[in-house]
This record gives structure tokens, sequence and C-alpha cells, in this order.
């Protein structure tokens, strides 16, 4: 694994309890768990924008192979796969367009990108990374108000959100249905947004995740109950038609995917 994805990993393991949990009890199954795809979130301006992140991912091997767009939740996506190792994870990275949210929204996060290009200007961008300060419980819940997305993203910068098991590589798992269930029996709550599996096998693609684990976390002037990171489980079938196994992601069950954040739920 290239060592950014490792730092990735790391990083996540200590903010998701579940994570290693999850990692734990699929080991003890006789499971090598392989990672499909990773994601990461970010805003649409300054030198962490998706433009960007994708130069940087380009330098380390990846390609842009796919562009998604979520029209409810203001965000654009592309997904990057290492065109030379089909093992590697993929790395599914979307931005918020900031342009299409409210005044005080824009405000709060042109004040943090304002400190990101800094960072990034004095140390290029080094995933993951917390490339502004900490966020006030005022700022948080105004971002809530209207942007789950941008509360989560403003709280926890540019880290990996979750990382998902590919159902496929499981040897003692046939379906996702079976995975599931192995969760709940486990006591994991799941995402039910959507139902709890997104997609079927006519889109090729089906998914379910965590919710991601509530934290008491320190923001600027106290602490608050914050959803951090989740797992998700991916099984790919063939492109209805043919042979081959369907590489990308389908937009509406990603759109379902992000709301395993949601403070709410």
């Amino acid at each position: 694994m290239k060592p950014f994805l490792e730092s990735l990993w790391e990083d996540y393991l200590d903010l998701t309890a579940d994570a290693k949990r999850i990692h734990e009890l699929f080991a003890s199954k006789g499971e090598q768990i392989v990672n499909d795809h990773i994601a990461l979130r970010t805003f649409d301006r300054g030198a962490l924008s998706l433009e960007n992140i994708k130069d940087y991912l380009s330098s380390q091997g990846y390609s842009a192979v796919d562009e998604y767009h979520f029209e409810e939740k203001k965000l654009r996506a592309y997904h990057f796969e290492d065109l030379s190792d089909s093992e590697a994870p993929k790395i599914f990275v979307s931005e918020l367009l900031l342009s299409e949210m409210p005044t005080e929204v824009q405000e709060i996060c042109d004040g943090l990108i304002k400190e990101a290009d800094k960072n990034v200007n004095e140390h290029g961008i080094d995933l993951p990374m917390m490339p502004w300060r900490k966020i006030s419980s005022y700022e948080y819940e105004t971002l809530l108000k209207h942007s789950e997305y941008a509360a989560w993203l403003a709280t926890f910068g540019l880290r990996a959100n979750h990382f998902t098991v590919s159902v496929n590589h499981l040897n003692n798992f046939e379906t996702i249905e079976q995975v599931n269930q192995f969760l709940k029996d486990e006591s994991f709550a799941l995402n039910k947004s959507g139902g709890e599996i997104k997609g079927d096998e006519q889109v090729a693609l089906k998914q379910s995740s965590t919710m991601a684990n509530l934290v008491d976390w320190p923001f600027a002037d106290k602490k608050m109950m914050v959803r951090t990171c989740f797992y998700e489980f991916a099984e790919r079938f063939n492109i209805p038609g043919t042979n081959t196994l369907y590489r990308g992601f389908v937009a509406a069950s990603a759109d379902k995917i992000f709301e395993s954040t949601n403070v709410a739920a």
C-alpha cells in the first residue's frame, strides 16, 4: 500500500472504533480484508479543491476515471484509480459547491480555506491533513443547519471518512446481505437511508455501511457529540450483458452513503 494510503488508514482507525472491531471480527473468521475504495471530502475553492487534489493524486499514480454530481447536496466528485494496479483501492473525492451555499456558510468556509491555502503553500498537500483551526460549536451548528457535509468537513478536515470492505474478496460471505446480517448480529448500526442496501445487480453495485461513530468531539470552545467515520461494504457485479466487473460508482447510492455521518440519524 502506498505510504499516503497507510497514513490515511492509521488516521481513520484512530477516529473509528467500529472499524478496528469490524476488522478484528472478519479476521476471526479467517478473512483478509481487501479495500475496495476510500473517500475524501473537500471544498471547491482554494488549494485543496477537487482539481488540486486531482493533481496531488496524479503524483501518487492515480488517474481520474469518472465524474459524478449530487444536485441536492451541492456536490461534485471524481473517482480515481491506479491504472497500473487493479488491486489498489479506488479513491472517491467529492467537493462542496460553495457558490450554491448560503452566505453564512461561505463566510465560515472561506475563512478556513484561507488558512488551508497558507498551509498548503508552506507545506504542500500531505494526506491526511487538518489544514485549518478548530472551529467553534457555533460555526459547526451554523454549517449543520445547511449542510451536514460542510459541518463534517470543517470539523475533521481532509481525511478518509470511510474505507470499504470488498465483499467480492471475502471467502466466508457470499453476499452483502450475509455481511449485513453478520454486522447486525454483532450489534452494529447500519445506515438505513434508502434501505440497508443501496443499489442492485442491474446497476452492478450493491453498497451498505455502518453509521459513523458518535464521539464527544472537542471544538474550540466546548465538546459536542458528533459522528466521525464509518465502514462501507461493496459487492460488485459484471456490467449487464458483459463479463466485465463494474469498477465505478452509482450516484444515487453514493448520495445515501454520504448520510452515514448524519448526526441526527
